[in-house]
């Protein structure tokens, strides 16, 4: 179903609809649709107006070197004081680049501010420490899509306007198996170690009951004691973001997180960390994203798209809308492109193109995860051109992720579109798609698609309108009767 065309809804789940266009965000059951008949826009030109529309920083052609304000590159030194100072005197001055010269240089928590540029130069490494301590005082933050009081981030920004993170230096977040890591503690692929009286567990699950008893987020105090992991980096409610070429390692947690953010632009990163909730880009509850030309090798998702949780993604009610993912490669991971968990906000108008993923540890190509708990408006999703090695599982669309069918909020997933997938070596299933009876996703259409060496038959459960052409399962084509 194209985007711009008119649903007319009728026997809604719920009382109410927002009928403000397909980026509202309701978790109304779907049951009966009426298109008009007007003419369809191109799905890939709507991409290209996406990415030609996104507001890339600029920044004066002054410089701030950090060693000018104390740091030493012997990565012992704390560099923190020096780093932020250059920081606060590059934004004073109206913006520039804040230089982290070839070395390696240790630091804790970094604050970007407006019109600066953190920018590392070939060989320089930033060696985060893996003391706690060194992320207070506690920060506004979100964690797993729910706001809080909490440990900084590494590098984090709260709105602020014409940032960036680039350079072809590291980002060395030292998260291992036994520091940070531990805290996730017992799990079925845990090969971290577990260290009595650290573990998350207590902590995730009052902070999931304080969103839901509507606590105010001043009052969420989940830093010391709690052990909920910073992510490495995020932008939190700003605008026109940057972060290109440089190399990120071993999170605590997700690695790059943008959150409430407008015109993302992320090209030519490396993604390496193989820690518990490793995702590599989680963007969340953003507008006008771009990601492009990069590598991915994670312990969890590769790329996750999500918009909060549970009752506080409804609270703040604000999709991730409006991105363009292409030309990256995905290697190890939970997911290669991925929509969900954290989803209650909704996700919509979403384009990925032309990546290659492969790896015997990658788990799933394309995956959507919600439950009736998390709910969401998932739609207009466009993928195509995509090279798949191994994986486990080659589409995922779940609306039985984690707690499964034990809320009140159905899940709408409607208009997706996959052309030109091509999967190697399946070690599962081509097709995992289950919806609910009463709430069925709509509109799923598979063009030119090819899976060979599958192991194990597909799942179709409760998909209206599910189209498939050209689609070889191991060498024979398939229809909706197969």
């Amino acid at each position: 179903m194209d985007n711009n065309r008119r649903f007319v809804l009728k026997t809604l789940a719920s009382s109410s609809m927002a009928l403000a266009g397909l980026s509202a965000c309701t978790n109304n059951a779907l049951t009966d649709i009426l298109v008009t008949d007007a003419a369809p826009v191109d799905d890939w030109l709507q991409a290209q107006i996406i990415r030609d529309s996104i507001i890339v920083p600029k920044f004066p052609e002054k410089e701030f070197n950090i060693e000018a304000f104390g740091a030493i590159n012997d990565g012992k030194f704390d560099c923190t004081s020096a780093i932020n100072d250059a920081i606060q005197a590059c934004h004073q001055a109206g913006g520039g680049k804040v230089i982290i010269p070839e070395g390696k240089f240790f630091t804790g928590a970094i604050h970007l501010l407006s019109n600066v540029n953190l920018h590392l130069a070939d060989k320089a490494i930033l060696s985060f420490s893996t003391d706690p301590n060194h992320y207070l005082p506690a920060v506004f933050t979100r964690w797993e899509g729910v706001e809080m009081m909490g440990y900084s981030p590494l590098i984090y920004s709260y709105k602020q306007k014409n940032i960036a993170i680039t350079g072809n230096g590291t980002l060395e977040g030292n998260a291992d198996n036994n520091t940070w890591w531990p805290w996730k503690g017992p799990h079925k692929e845990a090969h971290w170690q577990l260290i009595a009286g650290e573990d998350q567990k207590p902590a995730r699950t009052q902070l999931i009951q304080d969103a839901e008893d509507n606590v105010p987020v001043q009052d969420r105090k989940y830093s010391e004691g709690a052990f909920l992991r910073p992510p490495f980096i995020q932008p939190y409610l700003c605008e026109n973001v940057l972060v290109e070429g440089i190399t990120i390692k071993n999170s605590p947690f997700w690695l790059l997180n943008p959150v409430l953010c407008k015109h993302v632009r992320v090209t030519g990163v490396t993604f390496l960390s193989h820690g518990p909730n490793s995702d590599g880009f989680d963007p969340e509850s953003c507008d006008h994203v771009y990601i492009d030309n990069c590598l991915f090798d994670t312990g969890d998702d590769c790329i996750a798209i999500k918009s909060g949780r549970n009752a506080d993604g409804r609270r703040l009610a604000t999709p991730c809308e409006n991105i363009v993912i292409e030309n990256c490669h995905m290697k190890e991971g939970h997911g290669g492109v991925v929509i969900g968990s954290e989803i209650s906000g909704g996700v919509n108008n979403v384009f990925v193109q032309n990546c290659t993923m492969d790896s015997p540890y990658l788990e799933r190509a394309i995956r959507i995860k919600t439950n009736s708990i998390r709910g969401g408006l998932i739609e207009h999703i466009r993928v195509r051109n995509i090279d798949v090695g191994t994986v486990k599982n080659a589409i995922v669309v779940n609306f039985y992720y984690e707690k499964g069918d034990i809320g009140k909020f159905d899940p709408t997933v409607r208009d997706i579109k996959i052309e030109k997938l091509h999967c190697k070596n399946v070690l599962d299933k081509a097709l995992y798609l289950r919806g609910f009876e009463r709430a069925p996703m709509y509109d799923i259409h598979l063009i030119d698609c090819k899976f060979d060496a599958v192991a194990k038959p597909s799942i179709v459960e409760h998909v209206k309108n599910f189209t498939l052409t050209a689609v070889f399962i191991n060498g024979k084509e398939i229809s909706n009767n197969t």
